[in-house]
């Protein structure tokens, strides 16, 4: 099958061809693989101009395609000028080469695309490590007897990173920049690990944002934090998480952390080399999963994030189902799939952000454990922590015993002190 997508745009975008396969494992969410992968394209600057699809049993071993399938593109490329081709999976060494020789055109497949993306992406020091290091283990079983391959890539989408020559110049090179990647990684992590004791230490609740790309957790973050995250109708559009404060209760410290956007079939390197910077997730006291709900996908998107949640061991943490965008649907129309701790709403009505403001507070309030404690007038301590670390919803002075009475909520290690006290 051949779907033709003629452009007017701008010509210093790459024109891409799409090439996916149907299998018996990939059928119900294929064509919505098809339409992200160019998607995709499309926020690495390409131009997508046209996408041939398959239906087969399973991969080919030597070409991923049949040979019929081959010849059509083979003959498409005689009489269109194309400067890549992207594969909608992952691609064997073998599979490259072969493709390569035959097709005569460079050629990426869908994980390289993602982390193409995610190269240009990535502001901080510690992304643009992480992404060289998927890079280049992803890259480097790849290099043995791919030298036409690699010429073939020339620049553009697909090269954005550690680069051909640095790539061909010796594999033994790559495996030390490796270890010199992971190593100054490590030295990051470690630091990050002193910080997040600290937070700990001091009972500050945290909160992450999750959700697939494009679910509009960005522009939530903005709207809870008064923050700065950067927002765009593009899948990726941030890459490097953002932590805020966030104005909840009275003197219990919150902060919201927005994170990578998930996607369907995220490449096993990306979740490697991000696993540090998502055990940010794996940390959350409460977990805020944003959904697009205008998206005709949105349950398989849903879906698709609890078992990242899963995989990154946070799945049992409490989370509100954030159904966003529902200024593009209609109210009637949209039926969540999560019943309970769920929400529906649009990230630009000041009304849906307090009524969310609202729940995460519920979940705050009963993450902190309740007190009822009588001080002594003389001991001014005590009061001032109650006053000063916890959230106090009733303080009587009972004249008759010269004492006061405080009821509240209090986080775990002032708790901790009340009950000494007692």
């Amino acid at each position: 099958m051949i779907n033709f997508m003629m452009k007017e745009g701008c010509r210093l975008k790459e024109k891409a061809l799409l090439v996916g396969c149907e299998f018996p494992d990939n059928r119900e969410s294929f064509a919505e693989s098809m339409r992200e992968l160019q998607a995709l394209t499309e926020s690495a600057n390409g131009e997508v101009v046209a996408v041939f699809t398959q239906s087969r049993p399973r991969v080919h071993p030597a070409h991923y395609i049949g040979k019929g399938k081959l010849q059509e593109i083979s003959a498409f490329l005689a009489n269109e000028k194309i400067d890549l081709i992207i594969f909608n999976d992952e691609l064997t060494a073998g599979q490259l080469r072969t493709l390569t020789d035959m097709l005569g055109a460079k050629i990426i497949d869908r994980t390289q695309l993602i982390l193409d993306i995610f190269a240009s992406r990535a502001r901080s020091k510690e992304g643009q490590l992480q992404v060289e290091l998927a890079q280049l283990k992803y890259l480097l079983p790849r290099l043995f007897g791919k030298g036409l391959a690699l010429s073939r890539l020339g620049g553009g989408i697909g090269t954005r990173g550690p680069g051909e020559t640095q790539l061909e110049t010796d594999r033994r090179h790559i495996r030390k920049r490796i270890q010199a990647i992971e190593a100054q990684l490590n030295k990051i992590v470690k630091h990050r690990s002193r910080y997040k004791e600290r937070r700990k230490k001091n009972d500050v609740f945290q909160i992450a944002l999750v959700g697939y790309t494009n679910a509009g957790k960005s522009t939530l973050f903005n709207r809870l934090t008064s923050g700065d995250a950067f927002t765009e109708d593009k899948l990726f559009a941030t890459l490097d998480p953002l932590t805020r404060k966030m104005e909840i209760l009275p003197n219990i410290p919150v902060l919201l952390t927005d994170t990578v956007g998930f996607i369907q079939d995220l490449p096993t390197e990306l979740i490697a080399a991000f696993r540090s910077t998502l055990e940010e997730v794996s940390e959350a006291d409460l977990i805020l999963h944003v959904i697009d709900a205008s998206h005709q996908h949105h349950t398989g998107h849903e879906q698709t994030v609890n078992q990242l949640l899963h995989e990154l061991d946070a799945g049992h943490i409490p989370k509100i189902y954030v159904y966003n965008k529902k200024d593009l649907i209609e109210r009637e129309r949209f039926v969540p799939t999560a019943s309970e701790d769920s929400i529906f709403i649009s990230a630009f009505s000041d009304d849906d952000i307090r009524q969310l403001t609202v729940l995460i507070q519920e979940k705050v309030k009963s993450a902190l454990i309740p007190y009822t404690l009588e001080v002594p007038v003389e001991n001014g301590k005590i009061l001032a922590l109650l006053e000063s670390k916890t959230v106090l919803s009733e303080k009587r002075w009972l004249e008759e015993r010269q004492i006061f009475s405080m009821t509240g909520l209090a986080p775990k290690h002032i708790a901790d002190l009340i009950f000494e006290f007692q």
